[in-house]
């Protein structure tokens, strides 16, 4: 197995450890958005303590305004997040 595919299974195994806690197993509500960030990316974007910042990523990922954060738009969230890590360490260089 390539290093990539383990990567990906991690992003769909997080997914939906904190999917489906307050219904649908395949969308994040706002509060499963914020333990995921909390739990899993915390060290790139601090807590999430203030609510209005969370209020914020939460409106600008829910593309499709659903009131929920699908597989899709939390890819989204980790792709960007991964595009500032890489330029923030290819500059260090």
């Amino acid at each position: 197995m390539s290093k990539i595919q383990p990567a990906m299974v991690l992003l769909i195994e997080a997914f939906h450890k904190y999917s489906g806690k307050e219904g649908d197993k395949n969308t994040l509500s706002k509060g499963e958005l914020k333990e995921l960030l909390n739990a899993e990316l915390s060290d790139f974007l601090g807590k999430s303590t203030d609510k209005s910042a969370l209020d914020k990523i939460f409106k600008d990922l829910d593309a499709n305004a659903d009131g929920t954060v699908d597989f899709q738009e939390y890819v989204t969230l980790v792709a960007c997040i991964t595009m500032m890590c890489h330029d923030f360490f290819t500059k260090a260089i």
